[in-house]
């Protein structure tokens, strides 16, 4: 029989066994805590100890400091990376982020200090299960009433650090619990302060919700809580969200086509990962700031995108992305009156997957887009087995070898004998260069 590869958690219980050999108190801390009790597979395991920094890499030889000044201690143990934190209590916040003074404690302390009681518990693996976790902030009791509070005074906890005004959004929607009223209205009151936070740290909280299939809750739990104006640095809106609600991360994997030759055609998974945050972005980037025109050729979104790239501090990659899945709607809502070559040319467009995921979320509630949805939909199959993006009979070689010069009429020729090809006028290269010599 094989041996089974020991996980992070054997890991991390080998780190506390290890720490309470040695005379100190060690216990699992945070997430992995709060999600082991609601029955979900923790993504790693954190420890907390009374040892100091120095103590820990002491007893681990393969450990690194990742956070000196909080006591934070990377241990590597059977191929696995386990952080492990000295208790602390925190001084005075003076920036909204750092504090200003660290002092090593006890566990009680340092839960006191942390940002939601569901996120405060600790858990001794030694112990037995029903005597496992240590709560000094009524932690359980939140999760059995699905709450999410703030530990202690809530506009405290939120002035040490106003990104927990997002965070409290994303754990409220991936879990599904309410935000407690008094939470609640902390946030309410310092929503303009999460202003204060770098545009990265903001970014990468909205990405992180954006991947949840809770993103439209989360969405509109932002609007609604007053965080959009800070978020996005555009005003106030708490306004419904159809296509962010209707969009479905499901239509991003394309399998209609396995073509090999069309860009971003085959709908891969990867693909489609990656064209998850901007797709979902583009839903709701329509929903608040073009709700009755996204559709119009006449509406440019390129200050929109670059005003959301800014906010959220996007990526070059999922900014094009964005702008690319926004600048296509307007070509799909004209499907039916385009040629076939304009057809095909727009099913080999880049991020056409995402595109069309976003338009389909759309003509869930907008009757202009469905019946163009529906073409697209009876056209594509027929369309993808002709092959909507061969290699060109006529290449500009063709045209010089003819005697053309390079100019506008040059690029016209070859658009206009590639638009010929993807019609099926010519059955091969020699009808092509045999209509090439019939132009004036």
């Amino acid at each position: 029989m094989a041996a089974v590869s020991p996980t992070a958690r054997d890991a991390a219980v080998q780190i506390v066994r290890t720490l309470r050999d040695a005379g100190h108190v060690a216990y699992f801390a945070g997430g992995c805590v709060r999600d082991r009790l609601l029955g979900r597979e923790p993504k790693d395991h954190d420890v907390a100890t009374d040892a100091k920094p120095e103590q820990v890499r002491a007893r681990f030889p393969k450990s690194r400091f990742v956070g000196e000044a909080f006591g934070v201690v990377l241990v590597r143990l059977l191929h696995h990376d386990v952080e492990v934190a000295t208790f602390r209590s925190d001084g005075g916040y003076e920036d909204g982020r750092r504090p200003t003074a660290v002092h090593f404690t006890d566990a009680r302390h340092d839960a006191l200090r942390r940002d939601f009681t569901i996120n405060g518990l600790f858990e001794d693996p030694l112990a037995p299960p029903d005597e496992a976790i240590i709560d000094h902030v009524g932690g359980r009791a939140d999760l059995r009433d699905r709450v999410i509070r703030a530990i202690g005074d809530p506009d405290a906890r939120l002035s040490e650090d106003y990104l927990r005004m997002l965070r409290a959004v994303r754990f409220a929607a991936r879990l599904g619990f309410a935000l407690e009223e008094a939470t609640a209205a902390a946030i309410r009151r310092h929503a303009a302060d999460l202003g204060r936070i770098s545009r990265e740290r903001i970014g990468q909280e909205v990405s992180m919700m954006l991947r949840l299939d809770s993103r439209a809750a989360a969405a509109k739990l932002i609007q609604s809580l007053g965080l959009d104006a800070a978020t996005f640095q555009e005003p106030h809106a708490d306004i419904p969200l159809p296509t962010l609600a209707a969009f479905d991360p499901a239509d991003l994997r394309d399998e209609s086509t396995t073509e090999p030759s069309a860009t971003s055609m085959s709908g891969t998974d990867s693909a489609a990962s990656a064209d998850l945050l901007p797709a979902a972005l583009a839903a709701w980037l329509i929903d608040r700031n073009f709700p009755a025109s996204a559709i119009s050729a006449a509406t440019d979104p390129t200050p929109a995108v670059n005003r959301w790239r800014a906010a959220l501090c996007l990526s070059n990659d999922d900014r094009s992305a964005l702008l690319a899945i926004l600048t296509l709607l307007p070509l799909f809502a004209k499907w039916p009156g385009q040629r076939v070559s304009a057809r095909k040319r727009l099913l080999a467009r880049a991020h056409r997957p995402a595109a069309v995921a976003v338009f389909r979320a759309l003509a869930s509630h907008r009757p202009d887009a469905r019946a163009a949805l529906s073409a697209l939909d009876a056209d594509a199959p027929a369309l993808f087995a002709q092959g909507v993006a061969p290699e060109p009979y006529l290449t500009g070689e063709d045209l010089i070898a003819a005697g053309r010069r390079p100019g506008p009429a040059f690029k016209r020729l070859l658009d206009d004998a590639y638009d010929l090809q993807l019609e099926l006028a010519f059955p091969d290269r020699a009808a092509a260069l045999a209509w090439l010599a019939t132009q004036p």
